[in-house]
């Protein structure tokens, strides 16, 4: 029987050899790709954060993902440099991250980033003179109310996404980013977003997808550039998040609740330049990968287009109920 197998396979055409060697080849490929999703997903170990320095600094702190970071990094035994516009909810955040960890040390910092960012820059880098900040979560971000073409978006709103997305990001971490250089050790976390890396396009936030882009590739190139220094760069790219932001209330299995989110992402910091940390997302980014493209685009269009008509009602019911 053996050798009549044997006998068998060897009077097979050398083309079917090599279609068996490749296909037996790909599954093993696809095999260790599980393996390593599910080692990085459920077993990889955490990095001690505290081995970067004893500082963290967090911005857009006060609500959302920002602030799910802020109580993560304390519960890591981290001191925290909260940035943020809004003194009474930075003060609430603070009080409440020191009620579960008395040994946290808080540093508040008022920041306006559609603002004066000169002034707000000067005032970061006056407060974390001599603190050993080793850990940067740039947070801050903005999007549409929601969803419209590019030509409904106003000045301001233009202004604001690309103020707060792309300068206010770049310049904070330009000032971090001198410590932990003469420190040889750091970890810089920059928040993009799935919509700018995930699928071919984001119709209706244009804007907002090419700001996202914008700080993937700025991340990618910051991590070359300095991992050879002792520095890890990161973008993290989530997709939905239930947040104001999102316009998302509830979480669920695909949406991430800010603190199972921010859970997850510790886990990622100083490992991978690109990532999206809650696994749910990782099989929806699999997903929008295998599709066509225009399959996707046209989808998402649909839905796109669905936000913007909520939008333009509620906007509607509001200026009839102020009339």
């Amino acid at each position: 029987m053996e050798i009549s197998l044997t006998q068998n396979l060897k009077s097979q055409p050398l083309w079917l050899h090599l279609l068996l060697i490749v296909a037996i080849i790909s599954l093993m490929k696809s095999f260790f790709k599980i393996l390593n999703w599910v080692f990085i997903h459920f077993l990889r170990p955490a990095k001690n954060l505290k081995k970067y320095g004893s500082w963290a600094l967090v911005t857009g702190p006060t609500d959302g993902i920002g602030k799910a970071f802020a109580f993560h990094l304390a519960s890591k035994g981290l001191n925290l440099v909260l940035v943020g516009r809004d003194i009474d909810k930075l003060n609430v955040v603070s009080n409440f991250i020191q009620s579960k960890f008395q040994r946290t040390r808080i540093k508040i910092v008022v920041v306006d980033f559609s603002g004066d960012l000169v002034d707000g820059i000067e005032r970061i880098k006056e407060t974390i003179n001599g603190l050993d900040v080793g850990v940067l979560i740039n947070n801050v971000g903005v999007s549409y109310p929601y969803a419209r073409y590019f030509h409904e978006v106003d000045d301001k709103l233009l202004c604001d996404v690309i103020k707060v997305n792309v300068e206010g990001t770049t310049k904070v971490t330009h000032v971090v980013l001198s410590g932990m250089i003469k420190r040889r050790k750091g970890a810089i976390v920059n928040i993009g977003s799935g919509v700018a890396v995930a699928i071919p396009s984001d119709p209706l936030y244009a804007l907002y997808a090419a700001t996202k882009a914008y700080i993937d590739q700025f991340s990618r190139c910051l991590y070359v550039e300095y991992k050879n220094s002792g520095i890890d760069v990161q973008c993290q790219a989530p997709l939905y998040v239930a947040t104001k932001m999102s316009g998302l209330r509830k979480s669920s299995f695909f949406v991430a609740s800010t603190n199972n989110y921010a859970r997850a992402a510790i886990r990622y910091i100083g490992y991978e330049p690109q990532c999206t940390p809650y696994w749910p997302h990782s099989i929806l980014w699999a997903f929008a990968k295998v599709l066509p493209e225009y399959v996707v685009e046209a989808w998402w269009l649909g839905v796109c287009l669905a936000i913007r008509k909520r939008g333009q009602l509620k906007d509607s019911r509001k200026k009839h109920t102020s009339n």
